[in-house]
């Protein structure tokens, strides 16, 4: 009897581990299958000459390595040539916004990137920005504190001012001119891109704020928002989010970076996997937008998907750069159907 239930137990786990490889195996292939998917839009949608896409991973990161190492060359130049240069406020806010191209240059090539490269760019670019912390705190000391009279009291230092903006200017995905609404409470925000009028738009520091976006824009950039809704049209290139909580956002794009994200929920479509970074309790679920005009939308950017394309349920497939374990990540989940919201309509 103790051998039949020995022998019965070893033939459940062979079957098990049998519908384990058959399992891993699909997978496999639905992976290679999407990856092909991605690749091939990415060639059938290469019309334009002035495309800042790469034609592939080597030529983009022969570019991304050299200016790496000249923005580092610059920083140590910069450390080491004070006497020459009494005033390198102006140097140190040129290599910051070195830094911030070379991390807007990812965001916009990563749907076609391997996620280990893509990885290993961020990680390289978290490094030049805590170099660049180094070599600021050393050229432009914070002031002293001292005791003196009130009534001789000195104007603050221009380099003082200088660092503070700087350092403002470094703690989020901020473009430079780049239009959008910024400080705003408890407005609801439209706006409608058109034509020549794609390119850039920034949502930053909002609170209580619903957003309506209609038509295409190349690239979202979102920081420092709290309880709001954001409805976007799709963007052909890439959405970068940092510290945000509390917010919902229906949004569509070719790549979506997460940062420092709490409690909110994002309803996606896309062409690659979702990446988050240092956030919990996030949410995902399918896009559900509609407005005048999104079909064209979709298909001018790309990301009219079919119910039988694999990359309709990218959204699910996250990936959470701070869990590398094997197992589920607990900072994230599907949102259950039920607790859906319907469709959008704006």
């Amino acid at each position: 009897m103790e051998n039949h239930q020995a022998l019965s137990t070893t033939t459940d786990d062979m079957s098990a581990d049998s519908t384990l490889d058959s399992i891993t195996q699909r997978k496999h292939a639905a992976m290679i299958k999407r990856l092909s998917s991605i690749n091939q839009s990415r060639v059938n949608s290469r019309t334009c000459p002035k495309d800042p896409s790469f034609e592939s991973t080597k030529s983009f990161l022969s570019v991304f390595t050299n200016s790496k190492q000249a923005i580092e060359s610059s920083l140590t130049q910069i450390q080491h040539n004070l006497e020459a240069n009494p005033n390198p406020t102006l140097d140190l806010k040129l290599q910051l916004e070195k830094i911030s191209q070379l991390e807007k240059l990812v965001a916009e090539n990563s749907y076609f990137l391997p996620p280990y490269e893509v990885q290993a760019s961020l990680k390289t670019i978290d490094n030049l920005k805590q170099t660049f912390d180094s070599v600021s705190s050393k050229v432009i000391p914070r002031k002293k504190f001292s005791f003196k009279n009130k009534t001789a009291r000195k104007p603050e230092p221009t380099n003082i001012v200088a660092k503070e903006t700087i350092e403002n200017e470094q703690s989020c995905y901020k473009v430079k001119d780049s239009p959008g609404f910024r400080g705003k409470e408890n407005e609801r925000l439209t706006n409608e891109f058109k034509g020549s009028e794609m390119g850039e738009f920034v949502l930053s520091d909002l609170t209580g704020c619903e957003v309506r976006l209609k038509g295409c824009t190349r690239a979202l950039f979102i920081n420092r928002l709290q309880n709001c809704k954001i409805y976007a049209g799709p963007v052909l290139g890439s959405i970068l989010i940092e510290q945000v909580e509390g917010c919902l956002f229906v949004v569509a794009s070719h790549q979506i970076r997460i940062h420092d994200a709490k409690e909110s929920d994002f309803y996606l479509r896309r062409r690659s996997r979702p990446i988050i970074e240092q956030s919990f309790g996030v949410r995902f679920a399918p896009y559900c937008l509609c407005y005048d005009g999104i079909e064209s939308d979709l298909k001018e950017s790309n990301l009219d998907l079919d119910d039988d394309d694999d990359d309709v349920r990218s959204w699910e497939n996250v990936d959470d750069f701070q869990w590398l374990r094997a197992v589920q990540s607990p900072n994230w989940s599907i949102l259950p159907e039920s607790q859906r919201i319907d469709t959008v309509n704006i």
